[in-house]
């Protein structure tokens, strides 16, 4: 009796004091528009990206965004700070370093404000890579040489609210504007899970002109604004709110400029980024689906409930969640007006899950991620 009084006494003292420790996030509640879209149709299960391999494993952590040159050479950012050429014959060479060269990066999110961790990564007209880190800012670099120039930092910011994870990335080729997003004024990348259990409207797209130094705010109030792609005329962007499953379309010219609608709702999964395919539609990487075999989505379960969110803030290791992520690799095919013509899976995750972008060069499919140890790639691509 006394042992079962203390017990209880015991549990009764931890729930307490949980419930008074405050939770590092304030949701609101918030209901998707619907569950997921049946499997059925252009989104049917099919295995079409299976039929790949894995390049540099243990040696490329997290490949998450790329570009490419005229002369074959591809270009992307790791987990670890790196910046990254794979050459035509698929030696790796490193270019860079975005911040401190540690021996600790790469092997905990707690580093990366010290190693820095690019996301978008683009070429500009001069032959510069333009990469946006998500602690630094925006940077210019030499393909060449690694030296790094700096265009806009993210303490800097604008209208008087600095960044705090910057994201996307796209240039206009004709132009030079370089459009980008920061997902949060709140949390980095080291937390974008909680970001994403949030569900806050934090983020921002945004433009810088490299001649002027001018950073205008083009949309604000976002959920998570994630991945951006220009349409092939320029006339309108494409971006992904990635935490309510949802993509828009931004007008650049046109009666609509300046306006925003949206494309997709209600998606069958998260969108990561945007690129344009080398047949030019819209290719978008799913970072996790919204079907499960037996159970809910579990975001989808706990988007209504603010109370539970905050528990679960308080109590569950960041890491905990991943557990919780299907193995399961999808890709949508979008037409130039948005609807999905044809969606690419790999049901088992055999090659790979959890996909970040998709970027087509010289007929190969590289698919990136946010922390794999590989890089996976597809010389031919089905259903084009």
């Amino acid at each position: 009796m006394i042992i079962r009084r203390s017990m209880l006494v015991l549990a009764l003292a931890v729930a307490v004091g949980i419930y008074l420790v405050p939770s590092p996030i304030d949701p609101k509640p918030h209901t998707l528009q619907g569950p997921p879209p049946a499997l059925e149709g252009p989104l049917a299960v099919n295995t079409r990206l299976q039929n790949g391999h894995r390049l540099f494993t243990g040696k490329l952590h997290g490949p998450e965004s790329f570009t490419a040159d005229e002369e074959g050479n591809v270009y992307t950012g790791t987990v670890d700070g790196k910046l990254w050429r794979i050459s035509p014959d698929d030696s790796l060479t490193l270019i860079t370093h975005m911040g401190q060269n540690l021996k600790e990066c790469g092997s905990s999110p707690d580093f990366e404000p010290l190693c820095g961790r690019p996301h978008g990564v683009r070429l500009d007209r001069d032959g510069q890579l333009i990469v946006a880190d998500s602690y630094f800012g925006l940077f210019s670099v030499d393909p060449q040489t690694g030296q790094k120039t700096l265009l806009l930092s993210n303490s800097q910011g604008t209208n008087g609210v600095p960044f705090a994870f910057l994201n996307g990335l796209e240039i206009s080729s004709r132009t030079g504007i370089i459009y980008f997003t920061d997902s949060s004024s709140r949390w980095g990348r080291r937390h974008v899970k909680l970001e994403v259990i949030e569900l806050n409207r934090l983020g921002r797209l945004l433009s810088f002109d490299p001649q002027t130094g001018q950073v205008h705010v083009l949309l604000d109030s976002l959920y998570m604004p994630n991945g951006i792609a220009l349409s092939p005329d320029e006339k309108f962007l494409l971006l992904a709110e990635t935490s309510i499953g949802r993509i828009l379309r931004y007008w650049l010219k046109g009666d609509k400029a300046g306006t925003k609608e949206v494309v997709m709702d209600n998606m069958i999964g998260y969108p990561d980024n945007i690129r344009l395919s080398d047949q030019g539609t819209f290719l978008v990487g799913i970072t996790t689906p919204r079907f499960r075999k037996f159970l809910p989505p579990f975001l989808d379960m706990i988007a209504p409930y603010p109370a539970i969110k905050r528990f679960l803030a308080k109590v569950v290791p960041l890491s905990w969640y991943d557990i919780m992520l299907p193995r399961y690799a999808l890709v949508l095919e979008l037409g130039i007006d948005g609807n999905v013509l044809r969606t690419h899976h790999d049901p088992e995750g055999r090659l790979t899950w959890a996909i970040s972008d998709v970027f087509q060069h010289k007929g190969r499919t590289y698919l990136g991620n946010t922390a794999l140890p590989f890089l996976p790639v597809l010389d031919t691509w089905e259903g084009s």
